[in-house]
Parts: C-alpha cells; sequence; structure tokens
C-alpha cells in the first residue's frame, strides 16, 4: 500500500466494500470489535494512482471503498458482509442518497475464492428473503488494484464530527449500525 497504513496487517483478513461515500462505511467499520484497520481508498477504475478529484468526476471509473482489515477468529466475512447490507442500500445503481454517480456504487471486491462464494451466498439469502422489493444490484469482482485515499480523508469521522455531510449522513449510518448490531461494538465505542 503506502504510509497511509503503517502497521503490520499481513496477519489479518480484508475486506474490500464499496456502499456510497467511504466516510459513511469508515465510521461504521472502525467501531466494530475485531477490525484492526479501515482504510478509504479506490478501486475498480482504469487508471492508476486516481485522485478524489479524478474519483468525484466519475470518469476515472474507480469506486469509493474501504479496505477492512479483521481478525476472523473475533468477526467472520460473512458477518461484515451481513453489516454492509443494512448500513447501504443494496438496490440502487450507482448512488447512495445524494450521492450519485458511478463512484458510489454497490460493490464488493473479493480477495479470494471463499470470499466470492460467500458474497454470492450472502446476496443469494438476500434476494430469497424479500427484505426489499427492488433487485441487489451489489456487484462481485475480484478484487483489483486498490489504492488508499489521500491522508484528509482517513479516520473523516472521527476528526470532523460536526462537519454538515458528517451529520447529516454518517451519524445516522453510524446509529443505523449501532442500533441493530450492539454486540458488535468494540468495547471501546461502548
Amino acid at each position: 500500500m503506502n504510509d497511509i497504513i503503517d502497521k503490520n496487517l499481513s496477519s489479518f483478513e480484508r475486506a474490500t466494500l464499496g456502499g456510497g461515500c467511504f466516510w459513511c462505511l469508515e465510521a461504521v467499520y472502525q467501531q466494530i470489535q475485531g477490525v484492526k484497520a479501515v482504510v478509504s481508498g479506490y478501486a475498480g477504475g482504469a487508471r492508476p494512482n486516481p485522485t478524489y478529484e479524478a474519483v468525484c468526476t466519475g470518469v476515472s471509473g474507480h469506486a469509493e471503498i474501504v479496505d477492512v482489515y479483521f481478525d476472523p477468529a473475533v468477526i467472520s466475512y460473512r458477518d461484515l458482509l451481513e453489516i454492509f447490507f443494512v448500513i447501504h442500500d443494496p438496490t440502487t445503481l450507482n448512488y447512495q442518497g445524494n450521492d450519485e454517480g458511478t463512484q458510489y456504487r454497490s460493490v464488493i471486491f473479493t480477495h479470494s475464492e471463499a470470499q466470492l462464494r460467500t458474497a454470492q451466498e450472502v446476496v443469494k439469502e438476500l434476494e430469497v428473503s424479500g427484505i426489499y422489493t427492488s433487485p441487489v444490484v451489489t456487484q462481485i469482482e475480484a478484487a483489483p488494484a486498490i489504492y488508499p485515499a489521500e491522508a484528509y480523508h482517513q479516520d473523516y469521522f472521527r476528526q470532523n464530527p460536526g462537519q454538515g455531510y458528517c451529520r447529516m449522513v454518517v451519524a445516522p449510518k453510524l446509529a443505523k449500525f449501532r442500533a441493530k448490531f450492539t454486540a458488535r461494538i468494540a468495547p471501546e465505542f461502548k
């Protein structure tokens, strides 16, 4: 990766998820037991080393994602996906709320055959359950090159809780997670 990740994370499993603005996903996944690091970034586009400005225009083809490094002995990949499908709307193509464009698509980038199978199973279970009245449009793809976002995007909600977008969009998603997954919240966030 780059200097944004200064921890040795190679002993942990990695989940890469996109479901709207990365600030929302990052704020949730940082509070989960077993998650060791969350890095906001970009994946799925054609241009190497994209900038936030290029991604925001939609022309780079990248999605805003979070790279979640987790201990599978504490929380499973399936559990992370179940949280993912609660905190964003997987039935909207290329937008979440007022955030619109391919950079906000619902996508799971898998790092192994096991992750691919699990992601496909979870999506199938959602479709069969009838929880959503519209089809799930979440893309499932093998992980491409992943680029960490600029340093000012990392740990964004914790550093900017009073910022308008954080108050109006991130905080409600975080509250939804905290209400539904109380048992998954790391002790330091209770």
